[in-house]
């Protein structure tokens, strides 16, 4: 059977997109995976780096939140920059930035190199995630393709958290703290060659603009109110540099807000959260992307200071927790929402986490795993598999196809800032706790500085108790009661 040469002219490029989307997809989701695990690869480097460079436990908490905050806060824009210079060359971009914040945060003789290093990470970060989600999008055409195609990058970034736990345990204990940011040129460089060789060049989109007002205001605003909470632990909540920074913060969100409602090109449309079911869902990734950071970076601590565990087994130690909250998640996903709705379980899920957490205060200095902390981590990464399963399905679900990119860039802000935040807060709430007890305890032996750790870990665990607390009344309050109704047409989104 013949064909005409007209016929088959067109057939070799459309022939080569159909051969190398697949290798395509392999290599974003390579890029996507570093994105993903550098949230959690460093947690468990982070007692070594600590002990390494000279720093303060209030200190800490900067080689989590430079990243996520800048990560967090520069997603949006970061999408429209994709649109306004084309998928491929950010992508590009973002790839080579990365893995050179990365050389510089692992070689960084200095706290500050090592905070401005992961700020960087987190920058770069901003502008890959949302090209790589695009590049899917432009990529995969076909319904079908696509789904499958968004369900392989949704589960490397389901499983990039508790590989970075693996991975930063292995690369800290039998290299050095410093690989867990090393690694990241690995696998930029092979992506990089990957993505150049088979991505094809994109025009600008020439609608697309930015919001440099709304980018301006969101980002110092979110600055202002993590840098606020941050400065509690060292100079008390009534000092101006506390309260000051809060309030300048907010005040920053609350004009950020009006200006989304004047701007022409707005960063965050507001029409995105009119809905009910979908501004629920993103207090509730607010909330517990400050509960989950918090978790994994204080029982990472307590782990390896307090019961001796080496880098490989808190990772591993920490697996249960990752079971869990897949459980949570496909009892959610499968069974339970499309029955009952959200309603009664988001606040169940919160419910269940500040179940986890309380218990979690009752883990001393002599505590064994098995029988004091394990049993806590499922019943909490339970909770968090309700509750994140849900939230982030409602959270872009039903949105209108062109703020989908908008909608899914937003609740993975939420997620970041939320953890920024969480830290910070949480950070705050572990020193004071801790010099509390060593006020009260001055003799200053090994056994009681083991005991101060030990009260500040708790101190956060119960506060973040109440977080979750705040969320089942919050949840109760938002959450529309039935089951939401699917739209088919809605372009699909995958949460980083």
């Amino acid at each position: 059977m013949s064909q005409s040469t007209a016929t088959r002219a067109p057939a070799p490029a459309g022939a080569r997109q159909t051969d190398h989307r697949w290798w395509i997809l392999a290599f974003v989701g390579i890029a996507q995976l570093m994105v993903v695990l550098d949230a959690t690869i460093v947690n468990i480097a982070l007692p070594t780096a600590q002990a390494d460079l000279d720093f303060s436990d209030g200190a800490r908490q900067w080689v989590i939140t430079a990243y996520s905050l800048a990560f967090g806060s520069l997603l949006l824009l970061g999408g429209r920059i994709a649109d306004l210079f084309g998928r491929k060359i950010t992508f590009l971009v973002g790839l080579v930035g990365f893995a050179v914040a990365s050389a510089i945060g692992g070689a960084a003789p200095s706290l500050e190199l090592l905070v401005a290093a992961r700020a960087l990470q987190g920058l770069f970060g901003a502008l890959l995630a949302p090209a790589a989600l695009s590049l899917l999008t432009t990529t995969f055409t076909a319904p079908k393709d696509r789904a499958k195609a968004f369900g392989v990058f949704g589960a490397i970034a389901g499983a990039g958290g508790a590989i970075g736990l693996l991975l930063g345990g292995l690369l800290t204990e039998y290299l050095t703290w410093r690989w867990t940011l090393y690694v990241n040129v690995a696998f930029a460089v092979v992506a990089f060659i990957g993505a150049f060789a088979l991505l094809k060049h994109d025009g600008r989109n020439r609608d697309a603009a930015l919001d440099v007002p709304g980018t301006v205001l969101v980002s110092a605003g979110l600055f202002g109110v993590v840098y606020g909470f941050a400065n509690a632990e060292s100079h008390s909540w009534t000092s101006v540099q506390t309260w000051g920074f809060l309030a300048a913060g907010a005040a920053l969100l609350a004009v950020f807000t009006w200006w989304q409602t004047r701007a022409k090109h707005p960063l965050l449309p507001l029409r995105v959260l009119a809905d009910r079911n979908r501004g629920a869902s993103f207090v509730s990734v607010l909330l517990i992307g400050a509960a989950m950071f918090g978790v994994f970076l204080f029982l990472t601590y307590y782990m390896q200071i307090i019961m001796g565990f080496t880098p490989v087994r808190t990772g591993l130690a920490f697996l249960p927790m990752v079971g869990a909250m897949m459980t949570g998640t496909i009892l959610a996903t499968n069974v339970l929402v499309p029955r009952v709705g959200p309603k009664p379980v988001v606040p169940a899920g919160m419910a269940i986490g500040a179940l986890g957490l309380l218990w979690m205060t009752t883990l001393g200095v002599d505590s064994s795993y098995a029988t004091h902390v394990l049993p806590q981590l499922i019943v909490t990464g339970l909770g968090m598999g309700l509750i994140m399963a849900t939230a982030m399905n409602l959270a872009v679900s039903g949105v209108a196809h062109h703020d989908a990119g908008v909608a899914s860039a937003g609740v993975n802000t939420m997620q970041q800032v939320g953890g920024s935040i969480g830290t910070a807060l949480l950070t705050t709430i572990a020193s004071s706790a801790s010099a509390d007890y060593l006020a009260s305890h001055p003799d200053g032996t090994q056994a009681v500085i083991a005991q101060a750790s030990v009260e500040s870990y708790s101190a956060t665990y119960a506060w973040t108790a109440a977080i979750f607390a705040v969320g089942i009344v919050a949840t109760v309050l938002l959450y529309k009661r039935g089951v939401p109704r699917h739209d088919e047409s809605a372009a699909p989104a995958v949460h980083m």
